[in-house]
């Protein structure tokens, strides 16, 4: 009951811009996420990754929005888990404030990305690879499936290793509380 009261509390601050303050990590990990870790906020790093269709990216193109970015790949049993939640969080709150990014990350060959998304039933994630691994480990992941909000300025704000919920009431709450900064 206890987690349900500050999921809720941590809703009503979200939802009310007026209100909005820090965000409750705490709140987040009682409520359903319990392997998110706050990070001390740092420069997401600006190493390019590509697209499906060729071409190239960096985090700075979606600067000015807060982001999920999820590292996963095509023989990951716990990423094949995770990603309809993550496709119902962009369906959910995706827009001008947020953008969850999806980058299967290593040796993932274009028709595998295509047919693992597909199985999953994916229509709303941008289909972004790391093949070289270069973000990845750039970014600190030594696992998959791997999970780093950014805030709007560009700074890593919280990680989360292993699989989860994304489209949880205590994801979106969260996602909430991030946007209303």
């Amino acid at each position: 009951m206890l987690r349900f009261i500050a999921l809720y509390t941590s809703m009503v601050f979200a939802a009310n811009g007026a209100l909005a303050g820090p965000v409750d990590w705490q709140a987040a990990r009682d409520a359903g996420l319990p392997k998110l870790v706050e990070s001390a906020p740092a420069p997401a790093p600006q190493v390019p990754f590509s697209d499906l269709d060729g071409g190239t990216h960096s985090l700075a193109d979606w600067k000015g929005k807060a982001l999920l970015v999820n590292f996963w790949a095509t023989w990951c049993a716990p990423c094949r888990a995770e990603m309809p939640a993550l496709d119902a969080l962009q369906k959910a709150k995706g827009g001008e404030r947020f953008q969850v990014l999806t980058i299967a990350t290593g040796r993932n060959p274009p028709a595998a990305v295509h047919k693992f998304l597909a199985e999953a039933g994916v229509t709303a994630l941008p289909t972004l690879t790391d093949p070289q691994l270069a973000l990845a480990r750039a970014s600190g992941v030594l696992a998959m499936p791997v999970s780093i909000l950014i805030d709007a300025e560009g700074n890593e704000i919280a990680r989360m290793t292993g699989d989860a919920d994304w489209s949880s009431p205590a994801a979106l709450a969260l996602i909430d509380q991030i946007t209303a900064q």
